[in-house]
């Protein structure tokens, strides 16, 4: 099998982390590997399976001879490098915000919409997560029977907003545990044992940031309206929602009962 040579951008952070994790956890066919990140973190170095990678700065030159490069370091960031790293010949798949609604980019789910990947011209970008773990379990539901309207609500973890809010949670658990004064910093309000009932900023439509980026993600006629929040757990990502479908008359669940017979019970 053919090894690809690649890069990631990012890589000390938290979904750096992850990324060097299913990389080597799926025994992804690698034929080298560089890490890349700003110049403080530059000369550290982390483990890829069994070898010690040192990261390097992010330069212009990063992208020579790599064919993939996998990018989360934030959208200004992604918006600087990765139109070098595509015009070098590599494939960017990125994962901020930078490229999400650029109609020259696909925004991909795999299990929803692989197709679209053949459509890229060197960008590839994916939803942020709240968008994904939706549409994976609405999709189905909506080729079955077209879905006419969502609200949903979603729970977030500090881990969305970075290494220093995981660091703010676990201060503050310990200082009120001791009955200390807490002090926010990362947050506007105290996270630990609290929920904060929005996700960054208001928009002039009323809604924050991060609900209207579920909303244009979501790429559908529906309508949705979302209310996020931030829960005071290190890493997770929930969502609950109701659902209006339009009735198609074909669509049954269970058979129609005879006259006696009792109702099917679920399996498992």
């Amino acid at each position: 099998m053919k090894g690809y040579n690649v890069a990631i951008v990012g890589a000390t952070g938290l979904v750096g982390g992850e990324f060097i994790k299913v990389l080597v956890g799926r025994q992804f066919p690698i034929a080298s590997i560089q890490l890349y990140a700003s110049d403080r973190s530059a000369g550290r170095k982390l483990s890829f399976g069994k070898e010690e990678i040192e990261v390097k700065e992010t330069s212009p030159q990063s992208f020579d001879h790599i064919d993939i490069v996998l990018f989360s370091a934030g959208s200004q960031v992604s918006h600087y490098f990765s139109p070098i790293a595509a015009g070098a010949g590599a494939v960017v798949i990125d994962n901020s915000a930078a490229f999400r609604m650029d109609p020259e980019v696909p925004l991909v789910v795999p299990e929803v919409n692989p197709d679209d990947v053949k459509s890229h011209r060197g960008i590839i970008a994916n939803p942020n997560c709240s968008t994904i773990q939706m549409v994976v379990a609405l999709y189905p539901l909506h080729k079955l029977n077209p879905i006419k309207r969502i609200i949903v609500d979603t729970y977030q973890s500090v881990s969305g907003t970075g290494l220093a809010a995981l660091g703010e949670l676990s201060n503050q658990a310990r200082l009120v545990l001791q009955g200390r004064e807490v002090l926010p910093h990362v947050y506007p309000h105290q996270v630990a044992f609290n929920v904060l009932p929005e996700i960054d900023v208001f928009l002039e439509n009323g809604y924050t940031k991060e609900e209207w980026k579920l909303v244009e993600e979501t790429r559908k006629s529906c309508m949705l309206r979302k209310s996020p929040s931030r829960q005071p757990a290190f890493v997770f990502r929930s969502i609950s929602g109701i659902v209006r479908r339009y009735m198609l008359s074909s669509l049954t669940l269970f058979p129609r009962r005879r006259r006696g017979e009792s109702s099917p019970r679920p399996q498992g």
